[in-house]
C-alpha cells in the first residue's frame, strides 16, 4: 500500500522514528511530537485490533453511525495509548484516563489525563488523515486542522478574537482558508491546554502572529506553529516552566502511515 503524496515522507522538521519503547517523561520545557498518517484507503486494509481499548472508549467508537468515523477514532485513541504506555512501562492495555476539573466550572470534564503518579501531560488531535499526539511535563494541547473552504474560513472565523478576524480579512483571498486553519489550531491547543476546550470563548485571548501593535498573547505559554503538510495547519501550546529555563525543545517524531505492521504495533505487538 503507498502513502498519500502529501506524507510520503516526514514532513519539514520531523524525523522517521520506530514505534517508540520505553522512554522517560520529557524534561521541563521540552515536549514529545508524535505523528502518525492514517489515510482512509489504510482503514479500509488494515484490521484494527481494538481490545486495548477500555469501555468508554469503545462506546465513543460504537456511538458513530459511519464504519469510516468508528475507524477513524479507534486508530486515533489506539495511537495514543500505544505512545503513552512507552512512557508509563505498561501495556497499552493498562493504561487508565481520568478527567482534570473543567478550570470554568470545576466539574470532571477538563483536560484528559492519565492516572497514577509523575505521569506525562498529553494532548490528541486527529482529522483527515492525521493523528498528532504531544506528550509533556506540563499541561499541553495540539490540534491539527485541515485547509477548510473560503465559506467556512469566513464564517467561523467571526467567533475568533477581533484582531484574529482581521487578519483573516486582510489576508488575500486565496489565502484566508490557510491563514484562518493557522489561528484556529492555535486557538483549539491554547484551549485543550488550559483544559476549557471551547468553554472558553474563543474570541477571548489572542494566539495571532506577535508583532509591533499587535495584542499580547496569554502569559505562561508557549505558541508554536507545527509543519504537517501541505493540506493541513497545526499547532501545538505547552505551559511555561518556571523561570530560568531555556527556549522550548521539540522533538518532531513522524511513524510513518498506518500500515499492517503499524496495526500491529497499535495493539502492543
Amino acid at each position: 500500500m503507498q502513502p498519500s503524496l502529501e506524507l510520503a515522507c516526514p514532513p519539514p522538521g520531523w524525523n522517521a522514528a520506530p514505534w517508540p519503547a520505553a522512554r522517560p517523561r520529557p524534561a521541563e520545557g521540552s515536549l514529545d511530537l508524535w505523528l502518525l498518517h492514517v489515510p482512509d484507503a489504510a482503514l479500509r486494509s488494515v484490521v484494527l485490533d481494538r481490545s486495548p481499548l477500555d469501555e468508554e472508549e469503545r462506546a465513543r467508537v460504537a456511538a458513530f453511525v459511519y464504519a469510516v468515523d468508528r475507524d477513524r477514532y479507534a486508530a486515533a485513541h489506539l495511537t495514543l495509548r500505544r505512545v503513552l504506555s512507552a512512557y508509563r512501562d505498561a501495556a497499552p492495555a493498562e493504561l487508565r484516563f481520568k478527567r482534570e476539573p473543567c478550570p470554568c466550572c470545576g466539574e470532571p470534564h477538563g483536560r484528559p489525563a492519565l492516572t497514577g503518579p509523575d505521569a506525562p501531560h498529553f494532548s490528541l488531535s486527529h482529522t483527515g488523515g492525521l493523528v498528532l499526539i504531544a506528550v509533556a511535563a506540563r499541561p499541553v494541547g495540539v490540534d491539527v486542522e485541515g485547509l477548510p473552504a473560503h465559506q467556512k474560513a469566513s464564517t467561523v472565523g467571526e467567533a475568533l478574537h477581533p484582531a484574529e478576524r482581521r487578519a483573516i480579512h486582510a489576508a488575500q483571498p486565496s489565502l484566508r482558508p490557510a491563514v484562518f486553519a493557522r489561528l484556529w489550531a492555535r486557538k483549539e491547543a491554547y484551549l485543550k491546554g488550559l483544559g476549557t476546550g471551547v468553554g472558553r470563548s474563543p474570541d477571548l485571548d489572542y494566539l495571532g502572529d506577535p508583532g509591533l501593535g499587535a495584542p499580547a498573547r496569554p502569559p505562561c505559554w508557549t505558541v508554536k506553529d507545527i509543519p504537517v503538510g501541505p493540506r493541513h495547519a497545526a499547532a501545538v501550546t505547552l505551559q511555561r516552566p518556571p523561570a530560568g529555563h531555556h527556549e522550548t525543545v521539540v522533538r518532531r517524531h513522524f511513524l510513518g502511515t498506518l500500515d499492517h505492521t503499524a496495526a500491529l504495533a497499535l495493539a502492543g505487538a
